[in-house]
């Protein structure tokens, strides 16, 4: 599949769900650049936006398998990644996978649950592998976690580490829907689950042909100057205590070549990176003297301002 073909079954896809979550068509793209990007997704957001939503409409628009995990404080990693399991008839011990053996993973309120049964995800999303009783298991492809959790609410809640963080390639909110498209949700909200009524998914073969387009998106030297200036500034700026590694800018030149496809192009332009400045490296600088929510929207504010004084070199 070439680029071209690429863009116009994302355009299907962006179309297909977009009519689910209505009024938020800037954050499906976003959703679809950390999937085509084989990224994952991080939506921090409070209750009720269409964080489930999103994460369903897109795995039934690909027709992809689903599943979702409710991260509790008493979740176990066995719970989330399977084991081994007693057969009392042959005597043996048979492998029992959890619900991480799946194409679509929906982690919802991700920091509910410890650090330890956290931290069981971190090589599913890394290597697309997990290591169970000394084995390794590989995960289905594509493989795209959506991990949804509520700033607002710290109590009982384990903040996500900075490796953790860094799986993600892409941070978003989704925030309320305009009032008009949310009066149009109000008036369809006796005609079922929209999510039910999407009946040509693309096919599992057809998104995973995309994704490898998106790996051939050309990227000039400038672009790639004007994202790597940008990655450098955020190790110099005086009110960044951390900033953004090596992963990080790869992670950075994935997700502007997969942005290219979903708007239509086979080469990636400075606006690619300007988009995705914030919400692919916010989350993975560390402001000084900032914690919590007061450390993100440290963070968001820095990235803009990079990118209104990092010149683009052409």
């Amino acid at each position: 599949m070439d680029g071209s073909a690429a863009s116009t079954l994302v355009a299907k896809l962006t179309a297909t769900v977009s009519k689910v979550l209505v009024g938020k068509e800037d954050r499906v793209e976003l959703a679809l650049v950390a999937f085509l990007a084989r990224g994952h997704l991080l939506v921090e957001d409070v209750p009720g936006v269409g964080k489930t939503t999103l994460a369903r409409a897109l795995a039934a628009a690909v027709g992809l398998d689903f599943r979702r995990v409710q991260f509790t404080s008493d979740l176990m990693p066995t719970d989330v990644l399977g084991g081994s399991v007693y057969e009392r008839e042959s005597g043996r011990f048979r492998f029992e996978a959890g619900p991480v053996f799946t194409q679509v993973l929906l982690a919802d309120e991700i920091n509910r649950t410890t650090p330890r049964t956290q931290s069981a995800l971190l090589e599913a999303m890394g290597e697309r592998q997990v290591s169970i009783d000394g084995e390794t298991r590989a995960l289905p492809e594509p493989f795209f976690v959506i991990a949804t959790q509520n700033p607002q609410d710290f109590f009982g809640t384990y903040p996500l580490p900075e490796s953790q963080l860094d799986r993600f390639l892409i941070r978003t909110k989704l925030g309320y829907p305009p009032p008009e498209a949310e009066r149009r949700v109000l008036s369809r909200a006796s005609g079922g689950d929209p999510v039910d009524a999407i009946d040509e998914p693309i096919g599992e073969a057809q998104w995973v042909a995309a994704q490898r387009a998106a790996d051939d998106v050309r990227v000039e030297d400038p672009v790639y100057d004007y994202l790597h200036a940008l990655i450098l500034e955020t190790r110099e700026h005086r009110m960044i205590e951390v900033g953004a590694s090596t992963r990080a800018a790869l992670a950075f030149a994935s997700a502007i070549r997969a942005r290219a496809i979903v708007r239509g192009r086979d080469y990636a332009i400075p606006d690619d990176v300007k988009a995705l400045a914030v919400p692919v490296l916010a989350h993975r600088i560390r402001p000084k003297g900032e914690t919590g929510t007061a450390a993100r929207t440290a963070a968001e504010r820095i990235m803009r301002e990079l990118l209104d004084s990092v010149a683009v070199s052409l």
